[in-house]
């Protein structure tokens, strides 16, 4: 720094030439020096001053939001940390294929003990055997003073019972944060979706896992961490859902049978867009797996999956398009139907003894479901041949959906296959499969013969399937079984505006012992619509149905699951999105009114 003379020579010369005081000059350059270095210090004082108000804004701005999120966070009782593997608690929720929940999570607390902390155990029993009756006040008296130091008491506590506990006042009952899973429509899409439990248990936190279902086969991206904030959306829809379950529950009740099962799938992606068994569940409560007795007795049976059945004269169909494909036949070449047929020591019959021949079409053979006549055409194609064909439409292999029940779920086929099981297992008898195997071989005929691989997760790409027949049988196929709708044995499936075609089956029970039982049966109705453009696939199955508004039981397909079918298509139609197509009258029907 350039320093100014307080006595500039040259100055002072000119001050005393002139008479002035050479002093003044000394003392004015002196002022001069103390301003400059009293402004410089004023600065450096200003920007200390600066620096130290913000060194205390920032501390108190941190303190502030420190204490702030403490006063809004939950307490939480200090813990020792120790190691040990950290529970893993969320679950990703499951959503329906328009974003509507199916199944989350929910935040609540389990109760537990610290016996070495009870004031009084005898009181601390007594109030929880009157907060939760189905607690014995003997037992946990007896469990809080026998030498343990930690007990659970309830796994799941509703916010009343936690604030009713909490009352009780006594240090040793203690509480522990938790997740559960939740399923807010109750029993809706229960056998899908199967159930959750806890897994591994911390007393701040639990794991939960699949126990059935969908939750059990997909419970490892469900619980995945880095998957947890996105939803596993399924080709359920809600609405549809709801629809079916509700017909389905009322179809049971009123053709008083054991159960039934209902599968409604898009032909072209394998979608499942609805998956009904009954009777049914709440998967929020859901029961213990029976430990005797018929599985099929339990409501966690799913007989639309575990329902390994004879599926009796749907499987038709799937011989007369294997004839029609291998050029065997057209739907109006004409078939041996002559009634009785004898095979050896085999008698082949309709139902109630009807004869449709001598000589029937391929297309009336399916219209009036004539075994004899089926019996022929399977003769036709060969034992060799027709197994292939039933292979190839997933009839002899467990369902690939996902759903756990699937995999233990193989159908029945016999080990050897004479000539007369190839008769046989022409109309659906000798050989069983679930309601999904026969709605996954229909969506292949309906979408023009290409292999369909069912489904509950939402598709995001196309469907790929080998081909497994021409696209004309297909056509020729779902032709023939709008036939038996409008002239056959699926009369009441003419639901107006939806052209419905399908195919009716009865099947009689096995007995333990060996044979069928006459009064037991398993009724289909396997149905596709609209008939001119099918996109969907309806199969509905009784068990043991029989319906008694007549002057006589009636057992048949035709007046029990066709029924139900025909109030599903009515009402889930809409929902789906298919506009009723009106038939135009004919000219002569009409009347012309001049006004």
């Amino acid at each position: 720094m350039t320093r100014t003379p307080l006595r500039p020579l040259a100055r002072i010369l000119h001050a005393r030439s002139t008479g002035e005081n050479p002093d003044s000059i000394e003392r004015e350059n002196l002022r001069l020096r103390h301003e400059v270095m009293r402004d410089k210090a004023r600065g450096r004082a200003q920007l200390r001053l600066v620096v130290l108000a913000l060194c205390f804004f920032s501390a108190f701005t941190v303190i502030g939001a420190r204490m702030g999120t403490m006063a809004a966070s939950v307490p939480e009782e200090p813990r020792t940390a120790s190691a040990g593997t950290e529970i893993e608690a969320s679950r990703a929720d499951i959503l329906d294929r328009h974003g509507r929940i199916l199944a989350t999570n929910m935040t609540t607390h389990a109760l537990y003990v610290q016996t070495r902390d009870l004031v009084d155990p005898a009181r601390v029993a007594k109030e929880l055997a009157a907060i939760f009756p189905e607690l014995d006040e003997a037992t946990l008296l007896r469990r809080f003073t026998d030498g343990r130091s930690f007990l659970w008491v309830r796994k799941v506590l509703s916010p009343e019972q936690m604030q009713k506990v909490h009352e009780i006042g006594d240090p040793g009952l203690l509480f522990g944060p938790r997740e559960m899973r939740l399923y807010p429509n109750g029993t809706l899409a229960a056998h899908v979706l199967g159930g959750a439990s806890f897994g591994a248990e911390g007393v701040d936190s639990a794991e939960v896992i699949g126990t059935a279902g969908l939750e059990k086969f997909m419970d490892q991206r469900l619980r995945d961490p880095a998957q947890a904030g996105t939803p596993l959306v399924t080709s359920l829809d809600l609405t549809v859902q709801a629809s079916v379950e509700d017909v389905l529950a009322s179809g049971i009740t009123m053709m008083n049978a054991k159960g039934g099962a209902a599968i409604l799938m898009d032909v072209k992606t394998g979608e499942i867009l609805a998956l009904a068994a009954g009777p049914t569940f709440d998967p929020n409560d859901r029961p213990n797996n029976p430990t005797s007795g018929e599985p099929s007795d339990s409501p966690l049976f799913n007989r639309a999956v575990q329902g390994i059945y004879e599926l009796g004269s749907t499987f038709k169909i799937f011989a007369a398009a294997q004839a029609i494909d291998l050029g065997l036949v057209t739907p109006e070449t004409l078939v041996d139907a002559n009634a009785p047929m004898r095979y050896g020591k085999f008698t082949i019959k309709e139902f109630e003894n009807h004869n449709y021949g001598p000589m029937a079409t391929v297309a009336d053979i399916i219209a009036k479901s004539s075994n004899v006549g089926t019996a022929h055409i399977a003769m036709m194609i060969g034992g060799e041949r027709q197994q292939a064909f039933l292979k190839s439409l997933g009839l002899f292999d467990a369902s690939p959906v996902e759903l756990v029940e699937a995999k233990g779920a193989k159908p029945l086929r016999p080990t050897r296959w004479p000539e007369i099981v190839t008769i046989t297992a022409a109309y659906g008898h000798g050989v069983s499969g679930s309601p999904l195997n026969l709605a996954t071989a229909y969506a292949t005929i309906a979408n023009g013969g290409i292999k369909v691989t069912p489904t509950l997760l939402k598709r995001t790409e196309p469907m790929k399937g080998a081909r497994v027949m021409k696209k004309e049988t297909a056509l020729m196929a779902v032709s023939m079984m709008r036939r038996v709708v409008t002239e056959g044995t699926a009369s009441l499936a003419d639901v107006p505006g939806y052209a419905v075609a399908g195919k009716t089956g009865t099947a009689e029970k096995p007995k333990r012992g060996g044979g069928y039982d006459h009064e037991k049966v398993v009724n289909t109705f396997a149905s596709v619509f609209p008939a001119n453009d099918p996109k969907y696939v309806l199969v509905v199955t009784l068990d043991e149905p029989v319906e008694t508004t007549g002057p006589k039981p009636r057992r048949t397909a035709g007046w029990t699951a066709v029924p139900v079918a025909a109030e599903i298509i009515r009402r889930a139609a809409p929902l789906l999105g298919l506009r009723p197509q009106v038939e135009p009258q004919p000219l002569d029907g009409l009347t012309a009114v001049k006004q």
